[in-house]
């Protein structure tokens, strides 16, 4: 995961307001889910599910972000990658060009005001259209209670929940208001539209010494299950994904204070990963696989939610553990 870091190439309706859903959205869905899936069985091939569709990733210049950014565009879908490294977003650019996927490179600070109508407007120029983002952009910063900071207290709810709301509200104009005009227009949408937003087992169930970190994951769940009423009614799907011990840098362990890489905040450098006295001893025992997940399994978790599979799912916070907190 990056500092400031967090499917579908058929047209897919959820849930929203029933007397919609049951005059348009669940038949258009089931058919168009059993005619994607009847075109691959007749032609032979595995038709990549994300084909043509645009999506937006933030933090994806490395770390779980990067894994979804490329696995979705293995899926065909074009690409939006974004970081605070620019050299690393790139980075991922030209991976999957060389691939031969679709991809272009915004970087930036998401946590800046005039960030997110930069993005929705690259996206635009490049792309034309917009169907999927995923809010992923995050970083951790830790200390007990009576010593936390009001900076840090506020920088955790700006990255992890202000962020996230200010994209999706530049995002209305491209998701939201086409959808409606879809729906005036056909009676149905044609394209699929979903948003995944990044929370955490922090979130859901506390974590000492995070303070910050874990009420700003709750309050992303909070952010989702809002939004996903609010925009059910036009078949846009909100859904959000509580990560547990997923292989990345800021889970990595650190035996000494000057170990680990590190970020600026506000000119403050910021160490990542855990320390080593900090990790409960033989953490592995208590998740019932036995091992932390990797990048490419958190990403296709979020492949998942967002593929045809998942085009009845909205509201929902899918836990991703590898069996911990059952």
């Amino acid at each position: 995961m990056s500092p400031f870091s967090c499917i579908h190439s058929k047209p897919i309706i959820c849930i929203g307001h029933v007397s919609i859903i049951s005059a348009h959205f669940a038949p258009h869905a089931s058919e168009l889910l059993e005619r994607s899936i009847a075109s691959s069985v007749t032609s032979g091939t595995s038709e990549r599910i994300l084909e043509g569709q645009v999506a937006i990733i933030t933090g994806s210049g490395q770390g779980i972000g990067a894994a979804a950014a490329k696995l979705f565009a293995q899926q065909g879908a074009k690409v939006v990658v974004t970081d605070l490294d620019a050299a690393r977003a790139e980075g991922v650019v030209s991976e999957i060009r060389k691939a031969g996927g679709q991809a272009i490179s915004v970087p930036g600070d998401v946590t800046a005001p005039e960030y997110p109508d930069k993005l929705l407007q690259e996206t635009i120029k490049a792309f034309g259209k917009l169907n999927i983002i995923i809010n992923n952009a995050g970083y951790t910063w830790d200390g007990i209670l009576h010593r936390m900071t009001d900076k840090q207290w506020d920088a955790m709810l700006l990255v992890h929940n202000t962020a996230p709301f200010r994209i999706i509200r530049a995002a209305t104009p491209y998701m939201r208001d086409v959808a409606k005009d879809e729906l005036d227009r056909t009676g149905k949408n044609v394209e699929n539209r979903c948003i995944i937003n990044i929370s955490s087992t922090s979130g859901l169930h506390g974590n000492a010494g995070q303070v910050n970190y874990s009420t700003a994951k709750a309050g992303i769940v909070g952010l989702t299950k809002t939004v996903a009423k609010e925009w059910g009614g036009f078949g846009i799907r909100v859904n959000a994904v509580a990560f547990g011990w997923i292989d990345t840098r800021l889970t990595k362990e650190r035996v000494s204070k000057d170990e680990g890489e590190e970020i600026e905040v506000d000119g403050q450098k910021l160490k990542l990963g855990i320390p080593k006295n900090a990790r409960a001893p033989n953490a592995e025992a208590f998740i019932p696989l036995k091992r932390k997940g990797t990048p490419e399994e958190a990403a296709g978790a979020l492949l998942m939610l967002a593929s045809p599979y998942s085009g009845y799912i909205t509201g929902h916070c899918l836990e991703v553990t590898g069996g911990a907190g059952i």
